[in-house]
């Protein structure tokens, strides 16, 4: 393949991985603010932690300008870095529902975060390649 045609495919490639799991994380951050009671169940539940409305507000707000940082491709090291461990903490608090998928109560959706961990792990592997949409 023509050095020309792989930069084109690896713009696309990365840009369609930067929309895609921006998004997953604006929707994550947007529920902190839509369904706050969410948030602080999943941080007991799965973190042992009780945080009220307004930290899970700070912690939607971060998310946010996460998210919006990856759609653009902008500050990727940290930003891509920032995403990866938010995501790979998610998965390794659902540790029990990731070796056990269909015990009591079924939960074998979460599975589905370990090719997303792959792909967050992905876009910071390839960041010195992106671009961005701001950049030409």
């Amino acid at each position: 393949m023509p050095d020309d045609a792989l930069a084109k495919a690896l713009f696309r490639a990365l840009l369609a991985l930067r929309i895609t799991l921006g998004l997953f994380l604006l929707q994550w951050g947007v529920e902190k603010f839509i369904v706050p009671q969410s948030n602080t169940f999943i941080w007991s539940h799965f973190y042992g932690i009780d945080v009220s409305h307004m930290l899970g507000y700070a912690f939607g707000a971060a998310e946010i300008a996460i998210a919006l940082c990856m759609i653009l491709g902008q500050f990727r090291t940290i930003v891509y870095g920032a995403a990866l461990a938010l995501h790979a903490v998610t998965v390794v608090v659902t540790w029990r529902q990731l070796i056990d998928p269909w015990g009591d109560p079924v939960n074998h959706l979460f599975t589905a975060g370990v090719p997303v961990l792959g792909a967050f792990l992905a876009l910071f592997l390839l960041r010195q390649w992106d671009r961005g949409l701001l950049e030409k």
